[in-house]
């Protein structure tokens, strides 16, 4: 029993835990966040400037044509309206998984043209 009570004694914790800390540097001690040791690295309005130069790229060469973007709604729209009718039971053959695959191909081809689109 006596051996319990000295090896909690001997923790090294103080009853104080949780309150505030001293400020001495040391290992395992943490600046504050956004502060540098040394203060600031660049002077007050000081821009930095890389020293690549990227060009812009062309107008031409961002833009996608315009039957794209419409590809992508009649894809999307095609799918969803599959998925309507197959549930209604107005396509024919019935209700039949193999029409909601069609639908999920034309929704994922739209999602495939729609990353392509600029």
């Amino acid at each position: 029993m006596a051996t319990r009570a000295n090896s909690k004694a001997g923790t090294g914790r103080s009853s104080k835990a949780g309150t505030g800390r001293s400020s001495k540097a040391g290992p395992g001690t943490a600046q504050k966040k956004g502060r540098s040791a040394g203060g600031r690295t660049t002077a007050p309005g000081q821009k930095i400037q890389s020293q690549r130069y990227t060009p812009p790229i062309p107008k031409n060469v961002k833009t996608s044509s315009r039957w794209l973007g419409i590809v992508i709604l009649a894809l999307f729209a095609l799918g969803v309206l599959v998925v309507i009718l197959n549930y209604a039971g107005l396509l024919p053959g019935g209700v039949n998984n193999l029409w909601l695959i069609g639908a999920i191909g034309s929704i994922f081809a739209g999602l495939i043209l729609a990353t392509r689109y600029h």
